[in-house]
């Protein structure tokens, strides 16, 4: 049996989103080195702060400073920070509630070891050099003997708020596409398109799955499919993707190959996009040392029948 193939892989995008006016206020207040909850209406005060009262559901509006300074209520000691944490060097989670404040915030404390680290020590933020008005704009706690102190009994209100944040979500790990596909990405280095079929309803799934969705049992006969195939179904693109350097409108499709009884995915192209349809023949399009095909063209055939693709919308 070839070596079953394994790889890192990286899957990451940025999330864009809005702040409402509770919000903006908090982010904006730590920029400016000023921490804000919010009042609800049995007075207590939340931070960090939501727009809507978790017991009542109540809207919340009333915007409340509180000090920099507070208690520590729980921690866990961090022993390996990994990318992206607000420490490069050892250090505590903890949940701090600030001096005015009725319930707890989560970040980093920088302490020494886990010996130096203990539920109702008192400690205070440590800002951030560079503020942009992100939670960020912490840094983290640190131990503090000092005299509490006072909040300086801002409103809330501030010139240039933030109105948005961008959130980067990033998944590092590494994958493995088994002992079928395997098979399937090693046929592709050679510009051949390889499926399995079900011992029992003898359906053709490409890529394979190493077994029959339908039927639960194993698959192992190798099919070669294609390379020519049908358009099932297809949808245009309008909006331009990030890093992929294709104009558009253009034209993502469902192409079932010969001898396959599952569609695959490719882009449509040699054809303008208003003229792609349903039962399309089509064959793929290699690139020099492409590792599969960069998009599929019409070959020139009459289109299929309907009949001959429709188990296969």
């Amino acid at each position: 049996m070839p070596e079953v193939l394994k790889a890192p892989l990286v899957v990451e995008f940025p999330f864009t989103r809005s702040l409402g006016p509770v919000q903006s206020a908090f982010l904006t207040g730590l920029r400016e080195r000023v921490v804000l909850g919010v009042r609800t209406g049995d007075g207590r005060v939340l931070v960090p702060p939501v727009e809507y009262d978790p017991v009542t559901a109540e809207e919340l509006r009333d915007l409340v400073e509180v000090a920099p300074t507070g208690t520590v209520t729980t921690w866990a000691w961090n022993p390996a920070p990994r990318r992206g944490q607000p420490l490069t060097t050892p250090f505590a989670w903890v949940l701090v509630r600030l001096d005015g404040a009725d319930t707890a915030l989560l970040h980093a404390l920088d302490a020494p070891g886990p010996a130096a680290v203990h539920t109702g020590m008192p400690v205070r933020i440590r800002w951030a050099g560079e503020r942009t008005g992100a939670i960020t704009d912490i840094a983290c706690f640190e131990p503090y003997d000092g005299h509490r102190a006072e909040p300086t009994g801002h409103t809330g209100e501030f010139e240039d708020p933030v109105t948005g944040i961008v959130a980067a979500a990033r998944l590092d790990y590494t994958y493995s596409p088994g002992r079928a596909q395997t098979a399937y990405i090693n046929a592709l280095s050679g510009r051949r398109t390889v499926g399995e079929r079900c011992p029992s309803c003898r359906k053709v799934y490409v890529p394979p799955r190493g077994a029959c969705p339908t039927c639960g049992i194993a698959t192992s006969e190798q099919v070669e499919v294609g390379p020519r195939g049908t358009v099932t179904t297809f949808c245009i693109v309008n909006i331009k993707a990030k890093n992929l350097d294709i104009e558009v409108p253009y034209v993502y499709a469902h192409i079932a190959l010969d001898g396959a009884g599952l569609a695959l995915h490719g882009r449509i192209g040699g054809i303008p996009y208003d003229e792609v349809r349903m039962g399309l023949r089509v064959e793929p399009v290699w690139t020099e040392g492409a590792r599969y095909p960069d998009h599929y063209r019409p070959t020139g055939e009459p289109d299929a029948d309907y009949d001959t693709y429709k188990e296969l919308l």
